[in-house]
């Protein structure tokens, strides 16, 4: 059995490290909340709800330079999340037209008639892994035409973005392959996308705003315009596919649960609140310590990387009753999925919408059903295996 030291000094979450990552926070939480990693080149890490959204808050200590993402994703920073203040701000209302209330109202629909085909088909279609039919389609094909990817392209989306997120601690070099196809095939996108303007009776897609945005009186260079390509790339067909994944094999083992929210679908929108905070697609994020300072006692250097275990704030007793246990029905719950502070990710509002809906319209269709096969893991985008009458 591991010491509590070694525990801390192995640090991880990432792979296998998940499998027993909850309590593996408890025990940080309990006996080294600002804890020393030497994963990864080395790293503090906070475990904490109260020191990560602090730390969160507070730009003058904290830099994302030069990545958030422990270990990178990329060799290049990421716009705009690994960009600090003020041009953070700058890069962000970019998009914003695409994430206002009205421009989210008109994308329900659109979210729902996916949802509830993809769901008459997984249902209909004899198949039992849910992931392929439902988690992973829903997002890749509406958020897809959000972006502006081409249909045709779509089918070698999910290889890119496993080979990129999962096997970059594994495999580095299988990531970096990845991701240089990806940034190739955004380079040709963003060509065949120049001189389109964006219709005023339309939102136009993701890949419009950013050809017809500005900073400054400049349009983004090249290099700015496959940043941000591969960041919404990753992060709209990767976070929300994680979390109906997620909910579903939850709701598969907890069958209480899901005739619960059969009976009263209004809990829905609280039950997937629940999800994101326990079974988080984000489970940590990085910054760079930009001067000294000390946290609970411990100084941390100027320089030093400090990881934010999301996960771990997510489930701190000191914030939550019963923290461990998912409460469909659960109230108060200021979680850290999507981040606090100025680096809030900028699509948690849809991220939000189409979990719920796709939530929504699988109960309405798919009969109760159970997990299939129990060796399958809560995390990540792999197989998931339900089993139902038809």
């Amino acid at each position: 059995m591991k010491s509590i030291k070694d525990i801390e000094r192995t640090m991880d979450f990432h792979g296998e490290a998940l499998d027993n990552i909850f309590e593996t926070y408890r025990l940080m939480r309990e006996n080294c909340p600002v804890g020393r990693s030497e994963k990864y080149g080395g790293f503090w890490f906070l475990s904490k709800s109260e020191d990560i959204f602090k730390v969160e808050q507070d730009a003058d200590t904290y830099s994302v330079k030069p990545t958030m993402l422990v270990p990178p994703v990329a060799d290049f920073p990421m716009i705009p999340i690994d960009t600090d203040l003020p041009e953070l701000m700058d890069y962000r209302r970019i998009l914003l037209p695409l994430f206002t209330p009205q421009a989210l109202a008109k994308m329900e629909k659109p979210v729902r008639d996916i949802a509830q085909d993809l769901a008459r088909e997984f249902a209909d279609s004899g198949t039992t892994d849910a992931t392929a039919g439902f988690a992973r389609a829903l997002p890749t094909i509406f958020f897809s035409r959000l972006a502006g990817f081409p249909e045709k392209d779509w089918p070698k989306f999910d290889a890119w973005v496993d080979d990129i997120l999962y096997e970059r601690t594994l495999d580095p070099e299988r990531a970096k392959k990845a991701q240089d196809a990806v940034m190739a095939y955004f380079d040709d996108l963003i060509e065949k996308y120049r001189g389109r303007t964006i219709d005023e009776a339309d939102t136009g897609t993701i890949m419009d705003y950013l050809l017809e945005a500005k900073i400054k009186g400049e349009p983004l260079s090249r290099q700015e315009l496959l940043s941000y390509c591969y960041l919404m790339f990753l992060g709209g067909l990767d976070t929300t596919a994680w979390a109906i994944r997620a909910s579903l094999w939850h709701l598969a083992q907890d069958l209480d649960a899901q005739r619960k929210l059969r009976e009263n679908p209004d809990l829905i929108p609280m039950a997937a609140e629940e999800i994101l905070r326990t079974l988080s697609p984000v489970q940590a994020m990085g910054r760079t310590c930009k001067k000294d300072t000390v946290i609970r006692g411990q100084e941390i250097k100027a320089g030093d990387r400090v990881v934010l275990l999301f996960g771990a704030g997510n489930r701190d007793p000191d914030i939550y009753d019963e923290p461990e246990k998912i409460k469909i029905d659960r109230e108060d719950n200021r979680h850290l999925a999507f981040g606090a502070g100025h680096h809030r990710c900028l699509g948690s509002n849809l991220g939000r919408r189409e979990l719920v809906i796709g939530l929504e319209e699988f109960l309405k269709v798919v009969p109760e059903f159970t997990l299939g096969d129990p060796s399958e893991k809560w995390y990540g985008v792999g197989r998931l295996t339900l089993n139902f009458k038809k």
